[in-house]
């Protein structure tokens, strides 16, 4: 491991003390907020996991629904059906902090504009019934899983950027100092050891 380019002085020794110190104070708090926030993102990821499945489950069954009412309406009567919807869907994006990270928290609200479905039941099959009332109940949860998914993205991103910190602690700043305390130690040693025998031959020529 390259040693810094310092001079080998006291006060230069006595800095580099309090960096080594300061860096590996940060390293452990580092450390620990790695293993937490890995902690955490894989409580998050499994509930990704369970979410996506149930959605994508009950989102399959929804979609054939739609696809059987299709085939038995003609086009023209389920694209008039559908034009006018009765409710209006807002969301409200907001963020929440997770372990210093900002990940997105979407809360839906809902205007009913008129009450029922949006068509006659005479022109519509049952089976649009059935979509129309699975992918309403569906869209809070598609939401929610769109939430999670970019809270783990986030997540994954900030662990990696975390990671790298600890490492360039670990296994370059931390030895670095190290490295140069020694040199440091080292050198003021033999700077001691070199006055200590100058001092000696002093003494033996003046008797």
């Amino acid at each position: 491991m390259a040693r810094l380019n310092v001079n080998p002085t006291r006060m230069e020794l006595k800095k580099l003390k309090a960096r080594l110190a300061t860096a590996v104070r940060g390293h452990k708090l580092l450390k620990d907020k790695s293993d937490e926030m890995v902690r955490r993102f894989t409580v998050i990821l499994r509930e990704d996991k369970r979410l996506r499945g149930e959605v994508e489950s009950e989102l399959s069954e929804t979609l054939k629904q739609f696809s059987v009412a299709r085939s038995v309406t003609p086009s023209y009567s389920a694209e008039t059906a559908f034009a006018m919807p009765t409710v209006a869907v807002k969301a409200d994006c907001d963020t929440q902090s997770i372990m210093g990270v900002d990940v997105p928290k979407i809360e839906l609200s809902e205007e009913v504009r008129s009450e029922g479905l949006p068509y006659a039941f005479s022109e519509i099959t049952s089976e649009a019934d059935y979509s129309v009332s699975k992918i309403s109940a569906l869209l809070p949860r598609l939401l929610k899983l769109a939430e999670v998914e970019k809270a783990v993205r986030l997540l994954a991103d900030e662990i990696e950027r975390n990671k790298r910190r600890v490492n360039a602690l670990e296994y370059i700043m931390i030895p670095q100092l190290e490295e140069t305390i020694k040199y440091i130690r080292d050198k003021l040693d033999e700077n001691e050891r070199a006055a200590v025998v100058r001092l000696m031959k002093v003494k033996g020529n003046a008797q």
